[in-house]
């Protein structure tokens, strides 16, 4: 099993982000992360779905997605080169010596501090998933007051593009 990003295409109607979720768990597959806006055509939707599968698993889930009218073009993002990003607000104590290591491993993950109290640091970190882990990882797991992540947004590099 290995970790695929699907970059979907589809009409932006209510409803159909729910069809698309339903197609997934009506066959036991597993989504990750889920991520959906407008595109530059606001009658056109992406959504960025990353779930761990086989290749098999992933053909069989790209045909159930093209098979519903709403879906207009799905692409593996993982099966050529990409460019992957998730953001991730944590929230973190920060009370007295704290406070200047908070500071230090923020900058050495070139995060930034977007809110400050007396008790805390609400940093933002954006990258692939791996550096935001290596991030939780490097902080005092008890010092985490609150984590929000997006989930992995991606596009494909150079040329290549999806659109209809």
């Amino acid at each position: 099993m290995t970790r695929h990003i699907l970059s979907i295409l589809l009409e932006n109607h209510s409803g159909n982000l729910s069809r698309v979720v339903g197609l997934f768990s009506a066959r036991g597959y597993d989504i990750e992360t889920l991520t959906a806006a407008p595109t530059e055509n606001h009658e056109i939707s992406r959504m960025t779905i990353s779930t761990m599968a086989d290749t098999a698993q992933v053909e069989q889930i790209t045909k159930h997605l093209n098979r519903l009218v709403e879906v207009i073009k799905v692409v593996d993002l993982v099966e050529s080169d990409y460019v992957e990003r998730e953001l991730m607000l944590v929230k973190v104590r920060a009370i007295g010596r704290e406070r200047d290591e908070m500071l230090r491993i923020t900058g050495i993950f070139r995060g930034r501090v977007v809110d400050v109290t007396d008790k805390s640091y609400t940093i933002e970190i954006t990258g692939d998933t791996s550096k935001l882990d290596a991030f939780l990882k490097a902080i005092d797991k008890t010092a985490i007051l609150e984590t929000v992540r997006t989930g992995a947004s991606g596009i494909g590099r150079g040329e290549r593009i999806l659109k209809i």
